[in-house]
């Protein structure tokens, strides 16, 4: 059985929700109002990722609220990383997109190399499973870089990088309907890019008014972000036990070697 959501739009507005609110709490630590740093914040989330992860792994079918903390784990790791080597260790937006692009393609190809199946929801193995988050803490490490060479390194701006990777999605969902082109790499051009459209939109909000942003703030911004998504993760928790109840308490229709089938939400 495997331990990842099924995905639809519930699973894409989640993920937009989790790794947004990663960018704008990876803010609070490392920038104001802690003031941390980025190398402080990397290393506490990233025990923090080791231990949601190892939960991950632990359980036996799809937990909500479990693999959500994983998600958000590596948005707000991958965000002070990023910041780290784009800023403290000095090899700029571009610098830093170029590595972390080669870094996740090394990733997909190694993964590729392996057997292992990248349909997530076909992921039903640990080995599996271990790629899938090896790919999910680059890619998010990625898509702050490269959203931050978007809208600075281009100097293209918050809002406009925005609207700009909203535009990529939108492309990316007519193909999932209307073109031949598989699913899977439609779904890893989309999961990747999820990253950076959160946090473009995070820093349209969050940042001052001088440097394009709305000038709401981090902790406000930060706030909002985690009570939305601990609203659509308490939802989705709900579904998900519903459903699973359900198929558990269905009544056979088929021979006595007949299996039921397993339901994700």
């Amino acid at each position: 059985m495997s331990k990842l959501p099924m995905v639809g739009a519930l699973f894409w507005t989640i993920k937009i929700v989790a790794t947004t609110l990663g960018e704008s709490a990876s803010n609070f630590v490392s920038m104001a109002p802690l003031n941390l740093g980025y190398a402080t914040c990397a290393i506490i989330f990233l025990v923090a990722f080791a231990l949601t992860l190892t939960m991950q792994l632990k359980v036996d079918r799809f937990r909500p609220a479990v693999f959500w903390s994983v998600i958000l784990a590596t948005s707000i790791v991958g965000t002070a990383m990023s910041d780290f080597m784009n800023r403290t260790a000095g090899l700029g937006y571009a610098g830093g997109a170029i590595v972390l692009t080669t870094l996740l393609l090394i990733v997909l190809i190694g993964w590729r190399v392996t057997g292992q199946t990248m349909d997530v929801e076909r992921i039903a193995t640990t080995k599996g499973e271990v790629l899938y988050w090896t790919a999910t803490l680059v890619s998010n490490t990625l898509g702050t870089s490269s959203g931050d060479f978007l809208s600075n390194g281009l100097d293209i701006g918050f809002r406009d990088s925005a609207l700009l990777l909203s535009g990529a999605m939108l492309l990316i969902l007519a193909a999932h309907y209307w073109t031949p082109i598989s699913g899977t790499v439609l779904f890893w051009a989309a999961y990747v890019l999820t990253r950076p459209l959160g946090a473009v939109a995070e820093n349209a909000v969050e940042k001052p008014v001088a440097q394009g942003g709305l000038g709401v703030g981090t902790t406000i911004t930060s706030a909002a972000l985690l009570a939305v998504l601990v609203v659509l993760v308490g939802y989705q928790l709900l579904t998900h036990r519903h459903q699973t109840r359900t198929v558990d308490t269905a009544p056979p229709t088929g021979g006595q070697h007949d299996h039921q089938p397993s339901v994700r939400g």
